[in-house]
């Protein structure tokens, strides 16, 4: 199993806590959707990728640079680490293993 499987997974398992953890002490709909719906299409991605579908890996890392993305613009108008600055660090940890793989 590559480390771009897993930065998938280990990502996409994060987002859906994210959503969840959001939706619990903010009550954001929001924020469980979108969490919960990348976070399964991630899950998805890296599964593909198992089976040896390079698709999976092209749908992970799109998804991670938008989440990066998204993330990042939020950290730059709250300024609060938490979960911004970290699911960007991470991401940008995920969409590196996924980047390197591709090249």
């Amino acid at each position: 199993m590559s480390l771009s499987i897993i930065a998938a997974i280990a990502y996409g398992i994060l987002a859906v806590v994210g959503g969840i953890i959001g939706y619990v002490q903010a009550q954001s709909k929001a924020s469980l959707i979108s969490g919960s719906i990348s976070g399964i299409l991630l899950i998805i991605a890296g599964i593909l990728q198992l089976q040896g579908q390079s698709a999976g890996l092209i749908l992970a890392t799109v998804i991670t640079a938008v989440l990066v993305i998204v993330f990042g613009i939020r950290l730059t108008k709250t300024r609060k680490f938490m979960p911004a600055g970290l699911m960007s660090v991470l991401g940008l940890v995920a969409l590196g293993l996924m980047v390197s793989e591709l090249i």
